[in-house]
């Protein structure tokens, strides 16, 4: 059955598939026909089944840009600024899996991009960024629009290519899509000079692809995978530890199915939302320094831990001086060597792929006779319950003014949790985390390692463009929207009826937390003091604006939102000013020394 993209005609050539590195790829011209750069680029592109690039044309990367004027199979979205086409091919590969493809020029083209690579780099997300630029020759000669792209993106990408010969292009960008897809995935970069882009060469896109440097391994060690099991079994604490990598490798069914056989608890980080089901009775709500009272305890009593694609980083465990207080065996499974025993040392190392060792810790699991000890476990269970009677996450819901918490749960209701929810960064992003219950995998899409402002929007376009028949929203604050507002005009351009959803504070919400809680209350360039009319901004642009200033009308504001199935509506939600996030982990503070409302 065909899809119709919003904005884009269909086109039964455009649909994404899997690259396909072991077969050979078929080719329409003659063996010895020369291609330009150009060509060969967006050949590559064809034919690693490429839907969409994100990008902005100039100068340095025309060459590229006239080849794909010139074919319809890769479709082109036009952004208005550059980092909003990373993010908005990294909400396109959040929500598939695959890889998002962006084009950039050179120069400021290409240091707009940064900020979104680094994004990307900070969560793991495959992306492959072509960008242009100045001639070879000109290379060092501080040329219009010149900047040294690798030095400057070598931080913050798996790896970048800096393509000199134009006999190397095609093997190139093969290699640029097979590493960002596999081991830990992430931005790699082509840059690629306006010569090599005219000059011509034979064409032949490798069939396969093999780096003797680069070999991510996938298989768990097994006999490490057997003292793992042997280790949960034993445990009188035990506690399930989940991150991004769960999703990332698309092992949450794995994942569901060996919690549910051991009757374990389960926390989810930030980035690994959905990866678990919100609403199962063993999952006991996101932890870290705004999650849950009982996520947060049981990560810290515990005394059996399997960590399963995540790295205990500072926002989840807080103080690691304090985490490693208590005493407890630790097992991590992750793809990535280097993050395993980086900031917590760990006493079970599995490297391999997330999937692979969930699949094989089940097997090995079902030929074993033994089984947990029941009553350690339910001992265990009545104290999480006792933790739960807290009620961490409780507000004021006869409040006169809205609370922002108040907005998200009738947004769950009434898209009954099917949505796609895109979020910005900061208190709105907590809140959203907190109470809109995710049930499935890729459904959550935030900027989670980098903590970048202005992702929702271009999020909330990538994942509508690659999910067209799906409800998608970006929920966000007055401050975040307009570091990349400019993509409501993105979003009119190829018809993209995403809502918004605004929690207007007229604050930099989380800073006046912070300066609230740690700076004597002195709210420093805080307060958002001259703030657009956001129901006539949408309006210019073309789309629906409202705004919501009472409690009783949110749910009806909500409802008439997402009747309007063919417009961009953007919910202006006149919020509590005082409101904070809580449970809170002050920074520095260990995990038990939560904030509570």
């Amino acid at each position: 059955m065909e899809m119709t993209t919003p904005g884009i005609a269909p086109q039964g050539a455009a649909s994404h598939t899997e690259p396909a590195p072991h077969t050979e790829s078929p080719h329409t011209e003659p063996p010895h026909t020369e291609l330009s750069g150009a060509e060969i680029t967006v050949r590559c592109l064809q034919e690693e089944g490429v839907p969409f690039v994100f990008g902005y044309p100039g100068g340095a990367i025309l060459p590229i840009y006239d080849e794909m004027f010139k074919q319809d199979k890769v479709k082109h979205v036009l952004v208005r600024h550059e980092q909003a086409a990373v993010h908005g091919a990294e909400g396109y590969a959040r929500v598939t899996g695959k890889v998002g493809v962006v084009m950039v020029t050179s120069g400021p083209g290409l240091t707009n991009a940064v900020t979104g690579i680094a994004t990307a780099y900070m969560d793991s997300i495959p992306q492959v960024i072509i960008s242009g630029q100045v001639p070879t020759h000109a290379i060092g000669q501080d040329a219009f629009q010149e900047v040294d792209t690798v030095g400057v993106t070598r931080p913050c990408v798996k790896h970048n290519f800096l393509v000199k010969d134009v006999r190397e292009l095609a093997m190139t960008i093969k290699k640029a899509f097979y590493i960002a897809a596999t081991g830990r995935p992430g931005p790699v970069l082509v840059d690629i000079p306006k010569d090599v882009q005219l000059s011509r060469t034979t064409f032949h896109y490798p069939a396969s692809m093999s780096l003797r440097s680069y070999n991510p391994v996938v298989k768990g060690h097994a006999g490490q995978i057997k003292k793992a099991i042997q280790l949960l079994l034993q445990a009188k604490r035990p506690m399930f530890y989940t991150g991004g990598g769960v999703v990332l490798a698309d092992a949450s069914k794995e994942l569901v199915e060996l919690v549910r056989a051991l009757g374990y608890p389960c926390t989810n980080t930030l980035m690994g939302l959905g990866a678990y089901p919100a609403s199962d009775r063993q999952f006991v709500g996101m932890l870290g320094m705004h999650g849950t009272y009982e996520a947060n305890m049981a990560m810290q009593h515990c005394d059996v831990l399997l960590a399963v694609g995540a790295r205990f980083d500072d926002r989840v465990i807080g103080n690691p001086r304090h985490f490693d207080q208590e005493q407890r065996q630790i097992i991590h499974v992750d793809i990535d060597p280097s993050s395993i025993s980086k900031r917590v040392k760990v006493d079970v190392p599995i490297v391999g792929d997330v999937r692979e060792v969930l699949q094989e810790m089940i097997r090995h699991l079902g030929t074993l006779k033994e089984r947990p000890d029941a009553a350690a476990l339910k001992q265990w269970w009545a104290q999480i319950d006792q933790w739960k009677q807290r009620d961490c996450l409780r507000y004021d819901r006869g409040a006169s003014i809205i609370k922002p918490q108040f907005v998200v749960e009738k947004l769950y209701e009434v898209t009954r949790g099917e949505l796609i929810l895109t979020s910005d960064v900061g208190q709105h992003q907590m809140w959203a985390a907190q109470f809109y219950k995710f049930e499935k995998p890729r459904r959550w899409l935030n900027s989670g390692g980098l903590g970048t402002m202005g992702v929702g929007l271009p999020y909330a376009i990538g994942a509508k463009l690659a999910m067209p028949e799906a409800q998608v929203a970006c929920i966000t604050g007055e401050a975040s929207i307009q570091m990349n507002i400019q993509e409501l005009s993105t979003a009119k351009q190829y018809r993209l009826p995403i809502k918004i959803v605004n929690l207007n504070n007229r604050y930099m919400g989380m800073v006046r937390q912070w300066q609230e809680f740690f700076h004597g209350n002195r709210y420093s360039e805080s307060y958002m003091d001259a703030l657009p009319d956001f129901v006539k901004l949408a309006e210019s642009y073309g789309h629906v604006g409202m705004r919501i200033e009472k409690p009783a009308d949110v749910e009806p504001a909500l409802r008439e939102a997402f009747e309007r199935t063919n417009d961009l509506v953007f919910l202006d939600f006149i919020t509590d000013q005082t409101e904070n996030v809580f449970p809170m982990v002050p920074g520095g503070k260990g995990l038990s020394e939560m904030i509570l409302v």
